[in-house]
This record gives C-alpha cells, structure tokens and sequence, in this order.
C-alpha cells in the first residue's frame, strides 16, 4: 500500500534543460483523475508545526506557484508555498536534527476518496526544499480537530514512505491503497520547503447523504462523478465543467482550440451511481467570444449501452445559463456532452436522483472501501 516514485527532479524526461516540470505537463497518468486537495471542494490545510518563512495554506491554492526574486519581508525571502525554519540539533556539539525530527502539515481532502497519485511541487525551491517528503492517509467521520487527528488512536497508512525528492521539481508518486481516505499528514524531512501538493483521486460520496438529499447534481464532482475522457484538453481541464459553483473567470471552465475541420468537441462522464435524470444546465459564463455555438447531451445505463439523447442538438448564447427540463426522464450511468463545432462551456450540471440499484452500489462500494 505504498506509493511508487514516478520521478524527481531533473531525472524527469520532459525536463529539458530546466529541472522543473510543472505537474500539468508532467507524464504523470494519475493525473486525470481530480484533484481531492481542491480548494474549490472544501480542502485545507488544518495544521502545521512550523510556518516560519511562509503560509501552510499555500500549498492548495489551485494556480501554479509564483517567484518574485525581490520580494522580501521581516523574516526573509517571502516565498510562494509552505516553507519551515531550518532545524538544528540540542546543542554545538550535536547541530544536525535527528532521523525522527521533521515538520508536518495535516490536509483535509476536500472530499473523501481512493487516492490514486499525489504530487509534491517543490517549485523555486531550489537551496530549501526538504531532502526527502512522505505521506500518511487516514480515515475520520466529521470534522475532527487537530489534535484529535493526531491522537494514539487514529491509524495512519503510509501512502508515500519516506523518499528523496528534487529541488523545483514537480515530485510524482503513483498510489496503490484501495481505501477511502479524508486526511492527510505531509511531512518534510528534515525541513525545508513545498510550493503545491496535488491529491489525485476518485471522489466517494457518502450513499446516505445522497439519498437525504433526493434530487441533485448526479454528475458534479462532489457527488462521485468524474470526466472519463475528452476530445481536446488544449486550453483547460474537462474537469473544470464538474467542479462546485459557477464559473468566476474564463479560465475556470472547459475551452478547447479553433477546429478547422467537420468535426466537433465532446466530454465522456461517468456519473455517481445509476440515476434518474430530470433536468439540464449547460452554462457558457465568460465564454463569449469563444462559447460553443451548439450543444447535445445524452446518457447511456452502463459500460455497454447505446447513447440516448436527451437534449437535442441546442443553440447556446454566450456566457448565460441554460436550463433545460427533460419531457421523460432517463436512466442512466454515463453521460456525454456533444459541443458543436468548438469552444467552450464552464459548466455541465444534470439534475436527478439515485435509482434503487444505483444506491445499492454505492453503499456496497462506500463498506468495501472502509466507509
């Protein structure tokens, strides 16, 4: 159940003659898989021993990591992660920390999940990243405090052991626990600093909280839906059309490049469980001179079934909201998002419930993954 090293610092092949790679270029496979550390989900960062130099929280804000090389404060070098004092032994004679000491963040995932990678960025840090990183993974009901996250009983399971890494460099690890985890311990050894951590996973609803609530978005993020795959990923992430809220900017949604052939783009999704579907958003805001012109939903009931349409080829108007009311509902466990010819929208919600079958699964998967 531990973690596999896909690459550290300049031994990456997409590196060139810079160390870093950025995560989002980076061939890493578990990274089409959503992040579970999303600000945008609910995650944070609830505790740090140490964030002397710069914030814990840093080390979740979605966008890339900056460096301002003038940019000073009281204490230093003000830079953009989380970065720890430098440790020193108990006295002259003995300066270097032992193997035991090391600094730790504790992270609660935005929502729980099967944890499939995790990406330590450590990028411009270049003579203060930490000389090696690991990762623990647990499970708690609620919101537990810190202190009750680090109590004696509470089990940890090692997701990344304790393993080198490089300085500016997007640090990959593949995982292998087939467990549904909420929190995670992030700990740098002995010290140092870490720009992004990245927890790429698939989200597992609770089936009980689902089936209170009735109707909802059966393909949202947050609910357990996921992007299967995509004809273009030019400009921004699929996932973008699955995420909670409403777009707040251009870039927040899903916008693929200029076709120039009789083509057109499309999303594959796979949605929470079996659901009954009812209702369709399709919204483009602040895609407008890039919005899709046209659009066409249809679901499908398992790996195998034929696509059925339940909203027709659509013409779209750019950044609005479209909401559509399906004459019969539909079944279905897949879904997919037809854009004619190109462009954009920001985000996809369909509005249903779970299926007697549907719920039956996911309460099979939610016990067998520990839930």
């Amino acid at each position: 159940m531990t973690a596999i090293p896909t690459f550290t610092g300049d031994a990456h092949p997409y590196s060139g003659g810079d160390p870093y790679a950025d995560y989002r270029t980076a061939d890493f496979p578990f990274t089409r898989y959503a992040d579970l550390a999303d600000r945008r989900l609910g995650a944070g960062v609830i505790a740090a021993n140490d964030e002397f130099f710069a914030q814990r929280e840093n080390l979740l804000v979605p966008e890339r990591a900056e460096f301002d090389p003038e940019r000073f404060g009281h204490k230093g070098k003000i830079m953009d992660g989380w970065e720890t004092r430098r440790r020193r032994g108990a006295s002259a004679d003995h300066p270097w920390p032992t193997a035991e000491d090391h600094d730790w963040a504790l992270i609660r995932l935005g929502t729980p999940g099967v944890i499939r990678g995790i990406v330590v960025d450590t990028a411009h840090f270049r003579g203060n990243y930490p000389q090696a990183v690991s990762v623990e993974a647990t499970a708690v009901a609620g919101a537990p405090s810190p202190e009750e996250l680090l109590a004696d009983d509470v089990k940890w399971t090692t997701l990344v052991p304790r393993t080198p890494v490089g300085g500016h460099a997007a640090n990959g690890f593949a995982v292998a626990a087939e467990a549904r985890f909420t929190h995670l311990r992030v700990s740098q050894h002995p010290d140092g600093g870490i720009a992004r951590l990245r927890v790429h996973g698939e989200v597992v609803p609770d089936p009980r909280w689902l089936e209170v609530l009735g109707t909802f978005d059966v393909v949202a993020l947050e609910n357990g839906g996921r992007v299967e795959d995509a004809s273009d990923l030019f400009y921004s992430p699929a996932t973008h059309t699955i995420q909670p809220g409403r777009s707040r900017k251009m870039d927040d949604g899903w916008e693929t490049r200029r076709r120039r052939d009789r083509g057109n783009d499309w999303i594959d999704y796979r949605l929470a469980a079996q659901c009954l579907i009812r209702a369709v958003e399709i919204d483009t805001a602040y895609l407008k001179g890039n919005s899709a012109g046209w659009a066409a939903v249809s679901v499908r009931d398992g790996e195998d079934g034929a696509w059925t349409p339940v909203l027709e080829r659509t013409r779209l108007q750019p950044d609005t909201n479209h909401r559509f009311v399906l004459p019969v509902p539909a079944v279905g466990t897949h879904a997919r998002v037809d854009i004619f010819p190109d462009g954009g929208i920001s985000r996809l919600r369909l509005h249903g419930s779970l299926t007697e079958a549907g719920a039956a699964g996911l309460t099979a998967r939610h016990q067998e993954l520990g839930g």
